[in-house]
């Protein structure tokens, strides 16, 4: 087997996770020179992967640690969470916002600037606990009312393919995030451990993660808590997250 091809193997094999397996799991890779962060949900009775926007007041949590008491408040304990989609200067979504089955902001399908314009982008979201990924004109067409979704943009794999705008030779290098779903149906949520090209990230995504769609989330202000990893990132204000928590 070719080098570069046993790497993406391993790298698959290391995040394949049983379905019995009720938690978030996070592992730090490296790939092709650059490192990442990457956790793998399975659902289960015992761990449930959600969205976040506003807090029992009715403002944006902001923060993660802001989303974790909210949690306790409620009798659950956070596990993992990371900023999931781009929002304006209140902190509050710009494209599709569902949670627990409301929608609090349509499917954005406008033209502008910037990475969630760059199109096609996507949406992320769960239905009856299986998180998925599609472009959003896909997603449009689809008629699925899901239980929880947060749109974003660009995509950055769509049916095995790389995004045809994100160029293999683009040079603006930062910290990103972003979604995918691997073969077996789980959520992978990854952040980059550097700067990195869009191009590479979108690589790592479909090459070392074999996933067939994945989302960029945002870039610079990227985060991740994790109480595996006993890290809690987000030192600036964040708008959806997606978070996995345990009832107590």
């Amino acid at each position: 087997m070719p080098a570069s091809k046993l790497i993406a193997a391993t790298i698959a094999v290391a995040f394949t996770i049983s379905a019995a397996r009720a938690e978030s799991a996070c592992q730090t890779v490296s790939f092709k020179g650059e490192g990442y962060t990457a956790c793998t949900y399975a659902q289960d009775d015992e761990a449930k992967l959600e969205t976040f926007s506003l807090d029992a007041r009715g403002e944006p949590h902001r923060y993660f640690f802001h989303l974790q008491q909210q949690l306790a408040s409620e009798g659950k304990t956070l596990v993992f969470a990371m900023n999931a989609g781009m929002f304006d200067d209140n902190q509050k979504p710009i494209g599709l916002y569902i949670e627990d089955g409301k929608q609090a902001k349509k499917l954005n399908r406008r033209s502008g600037a910037g990475n969630f314009h760059l199109k096609p982008n996507g949406v992320f979201f769960i239905k009856g606990g299986n998180p998925r990924v599609l472009e959003t004109e896909a997603f449009a067409k689809s008629g699925i009312k899901p239980d929880f979704a947060s749109q974003s943009g660009p995509m950055l794999v769509i049916n095995g393919n790389i995004h045809p705008k994100i160029s293999e030779n683009g040079t603006s290098r930062k910290r990103r995030n972003g979604v995918g779903i691997d073969a077996a149906g789980q959520a992978v949520f990854v952040i980059s451990d550097g700067a990195v090209t869009f191009h590479d990230f979108a690589k790592f995504f479909r090459d070392g993660l074999r996933t067939k769609n994945a989302l960029f989330f945002d870039g610079t202000i990227s985060g991740l808590y994790s109480t595996e990893l006993q890290r809690n990132d987000g030192f600036l204000p964040l708008g959806p997250m997606v978070g996995v928590y345990k009832v107590r």
